[in-house]
Order: structure tokens, then sequence, then C-alpha cells
């Protein structure tokens, strides 16, 4: 939306930030005028686009106080203090989650810059197989494969993301936004599947306490004849662990920063 003012009086996002090599943050400040937002590069140029709209992202962060369940949407599971839902998408015969809960002991801006650190992430998630962001024909992306447990074949995810910290009405939220860019020209390996149908929304924000409040949105279809039985086991198991993953590589953050 170059150079266009955006009318809002509730959302004020005051920086948005695009992955970079090895996952720095690069910020970008939003200069509010009379109430109105306009988008500036740190260097004070108006930014070029954005890959996600605004209204995607207003959408995100209003789930952690509105959740929308509406439409066939059924609680899959709790565990941890934290919420499944599932809705099939009938297309696929797949499911679509959607996931509340919280992080405790983890503040939401370490939270957030754990979640978009690509380096750290092959530290702490056993699961990475290989995981860089790669630019593609003057565009960046996000190569990522996952290790599967045999005898099933390891899969591939070629994505972009963005992050945006919001101001809304004083509350400070991060809102992460992914999908698959199969748009993007990248060779697929031999013996891995290309997942070329994937999104992913995280939203993070302080829960008042030295926690996180959390919710999250997301769907792949992996390909390949998967049993039904170990889709269901990854869901209910899957977001338990990457939780408790996650609060360990929080705890562990700063001290790798300190040795990079």
């Amino acid at each position: 939306m170059d150079g266009e003012y955006l009318s809002s009086p509730q959302f004020h996002p005051p920086s948005c930030v695009f992955e970079g090599p090895e996952s720095k943050f690069l910020t970008f400040i939003l200069k509010v005028v009379s109430g109105r937002l306009r988008r500036f590069h740190a260097t004070g140029a108006v930014m070029s686009s954005l890959r996600f709209s605004e209204k995607e992202f207003e959408a995100a962060w209003k789930e952690l106080d509105e959740p929308q369940l509406d439409g066939g949407w059924q609680l899959f599971t709790e565990t941890m203090g934290v919420k499944i839902y599932r809705l099939l998408q009938q297309e696929t015969g797949l499911y679509e989650y959607k996931v509340f809960g919280s992080l405790d002991s983890c503040e939401a801006a370490l939270c957030a810059d754990v979640y978009m650190d690509l380096a750290y992430r092959k530290h702490w998630d056993s699961y990475v197989k290989e995981l860089v962001e790669k630019e593609i024909d003057g565009g960046s992306a996000i190569y990522w494969e996952v290790k599967y447990p045999f005898p099933l074949s390891n899969r591939d995810y070629l994505y972009i993301r963005e992050c945006c910290v919001l101001d809304v009405d004083g509350r400070k939220i991060w809102v992460i936004l992914a999908r698959s860019s199969p748009e993007t020209p990248y060779p697929e390996k031999n013996g891995v599947l290309r997942v070329k149908d994937y999104k992913q929304t995280v939203v993070m924000e302080a829960d008042g306490d030295s926690g996180t409040k959390v919710f999250m949105n997301y769907f792949d279809n992996p390909g390949g004849m998967i049993p039904t039985w170990l889709v269901n086991w990854a869901a209910k198991s899957g977001v338990p662990g990457f939780l408790t993953d996650m609060r360990k590589a929080c705890a562990n953050y700063p001290l790798y920063c300190q040795k990079k």
C-alpha cells in the first residue's frame, strides 16, 4: 500500500519486521499522523509492499479476544492448559487446527524472538533437517526440510513469513503470518515430498504476569499416505511437546545470543 494512508481508530501497529539473514529482525517504523497510519522503512522511505494484508494481521490478533469457532470447529483435545480445536476441510479430508493457550515463564518479546530466529531453531528443534532463508528471483523465501519417522519420507516446505508488532489500544501484540509459496521456483529433492499447501498464524501477547498468551492457526497437507492415527497422534502430542521445547528454548536463548 505505497503511500496510502490507512484509517483505523483501534489498529496502530508501531513496527513491522521481515525475516532477514539468520532471522535478524529488520524493523520498519510506522508514523501516526492525525490518527491515521502510514508505513515507513527505517530509513524514511515508504515500504514497497507487504505479502500479507492489514486485514489479515487484524483478523489474527482479534482471535486472542474473540475466538472464531463457528462453522464446524470442534474441541479436539485439552492438555497443559492448551485447547486445540479442529475443522475438517472437505476438499482434502484433512483437519485445520486452532490452538489457544499460554507459555508460562516466557515473556512475549522473548517468545517472538525465539520463534523468528531460524538459526537458533536448528539448535533446539530435533525435527529440523535443513532450515535456511533463500534469496530467489529477487525475493526471499524460507526452505525447511522436516524429519519424518521411518518409513515415511521427509517433507519440505518453501514458504514466506512476516511478523508485525502491533499496538492495539496500548496492547503490544506480535502477529506472525506464514504460507506456502508454490509459485517460488526451487528444485525438489529426490525422496523428499514438497508440502505445497501450508499456512500458519501465530499471535503472542503478554499475559499480565511473566508468561505469554498464544493463539495459533495451522493447516498443512503433507501429501503421501499418512495413517489417520499418526496424524491424530501428532496433533495431540505435538503441540504440548512443542510448547515444552519452546519454554526450554526461551530459557536458553540469552546464553545462545551471548555465544554468537
